[in-house]
């Protein structure tokens, strides 16, 4: 019996910022098991100091486009990602035995400041989805 590759959809508002560093940090992390992308309800286009400050660590998500979660809704997800609290208000029900998960982070779109202090929030909060992602990962191999 062939295996399928596990889906996850990460979303956020404007998956510009948290939702495609999520989705880069899962792809790193689960490697060709899962088939990770992401989505949001108001697609901004991809942020410039998102983009920075992955490649700082080594991932590159310049190629990375800002999609609307309508694109998905017919799809079947193994887990579905909110990483703010608009998106899981609005997150819609998807079919099948979706797993929901709520991992809130603060938008570092919204920082304010000299340029090195918002690129220093992208920074934080960059590593504060590696480290729940790490986390996550853990989790799942312990299964």
């Amino acid at each position: 019996m062939e295996s399928r590759q596990l889906q996850i959809l990460v979303l956020c508002t404007g998956n510009s910022c948290r939702s495609q560093m999520a989705e880069g940090l899962l792809r790193r992390h689960l490697g060709e098991s899962y088939v990770v992308t992401s989505a949001g309800s108001e697609p901004k286009g991809v942020h410039p100091f998102a983009v920075s400050v992955m490649r700082e660590i080594g991932l590159d998500i310049s190629l990375h486009t800002s999609k609307h979660l309508r694109e998905f809704l017919d799809r079947d997800f193994d887990y579905v990602i909110t990483v703010c609290d608009n998106a899981a208000a609005r997150c819609p029900t998807f079919p099948g035995r979706t797993r929901r998960l709520h991992w809130p982070f603060d938008d570092p779109a919204e920082a304010t400041g000299t340029e090195e202090q918002v690129i220093a929030e992208f920074r934080r909060i960059r590593d504060e989805i590696e480290a729940k992602v790490s986390q996550w990962v853990a989790s799942l191999n312990k299964h």
